[in-house]
């Protein structure tokens, strides 16, 4: 999908084509599209369609008509009728005319912009525009981390009552997706760093305290990815170990079942024997007797596995 946007008297409204100064919003766009768009603008195919691989590397290039800069977004992925966290690559074209945007799936990040909610948002200007997206941007993972928190915290909270399969594959998940965002988010670093010293993206004095907060947020975001990790990893172990314990402490009670178990067995044994002058055996409560010695064998046998914490 091909959708063109532009700021009039401070609103940004949707307009029906494109024009200078305006913003290109692709959003997994088909063969046509993307070529009808490269060869309007003098843009390599190949790099307009490379943000529409799921596996592409942040990074920020230029080239004589067009710069470009790939950045990783935090997205939401439907997978057995749980939402998870991924990321995708977002590509940022800029050329003489007009800036535009590729990704594989709509973004809350750019529906901001595209609503209206981005205050100060004009698309003419290329320079705070891109700053305003990656700051937003950083701004999403910060949020996705914090759900990520609180996800974790209700995972934790099952796991004291039930430990079951379903909330450590939870756990592993969020575990997964706080690696995926960290690798993210550095990659993201190394593309902030590198516009810093690009100088074929103009820079104002007004911007200047903007990209300082777009950086700030962005190193928020992996500190937050980081402890968050920690902390997960740290919980995977704990509950690991208690899981191994509880194995161990079941183990060793059926253990200590199957010995006071085995006493009957062996005495009942031992009299079921066809042979001669067995104890008791011409008395009438040999029974009896029988039952009395397995039963004082079996209390004796509770003691001792008692006394040595066997039950």
């Amino acid at each position: 999908m091909i959708r063109y946007f532009l700021t009039v008297n401070g609103t940004i409204s949707e307009i029906e084509e494109a024009q200078p100064g305006c913003w290109i919003s692709l959003t997994h766009p088909t063969a046509s599209e993307t070529e009808l768009v490269a060869s309007r603008y003098n843009i390599d195919v190949d790099d307009l369609r490379a943000p529409l691989d799921e596996e592409e590397r942040s990074r920020i290039e230029t080239e004589d008509e067009y710069t470009v800069i790939v950045v990783d977004i935090p997205a939401i992925e439907e997978r057995n009728g749980t939402d998870w966290f991924v990321t995708l690559p977002l590509g940022i074209f800029v050329t003489e005319d007009v800036i535009i945007t590729v990704c594989l799936q709509d973004s809350p990040m750019l529906a901001a912009f595209t609503d209206g909610r981005v205050r100060d948002h004009h698309t003419f200007k290329k320079t705070r525009f891109i700053l305003q997206i990656l700051y937003k941007n950083a701004q999403l993972f910060l949020q996705y981390l914090r759900i990520i928190d609180r996800k974790s915290e209700i995972i934790e909270k099952s796991l004291h009552k039930s430990q079951k399969n379903k909330e450590l594959i939870e756990l592993l998940e969020l575990e997964k997706t706080l690696v995926y965002f960290t690798t993210s988010l550095r990659g993201n670093e190394m593309v902030l760093e590198k516009l810093l010293k690009i100088g074929k993206i103009k820079k104002y004095p007004e911007d200047e305290d903007l990209l300082e907060d777009v950086i700030v947020e962005n190193k928020q975001a992996i500190e937050m990815a980081n402890i968050y990790s920690g902390i997960l990893s740290g919980m995977m172990d704990a509950f690991a170990s208690v899981i191994s314990n509880n194995q161990n402490l079941v183990m060793k009670t059926l253990s200590a079942i199957t010995i006071v178990l085995s006493i009957p067995n062996i005495v009942a044994g031992l009299y079921g024997m066809n042979v001669m002058n067995i104890p008791f055996e011409d008395s009438p409560a040999a029974f009896a007797i029988v039952c009395m010695i397995i039963l004082a064998l079996t209390a004796v046998a509770i003691i001792v596995l008692k006394k040595k914490d066997m039950f």
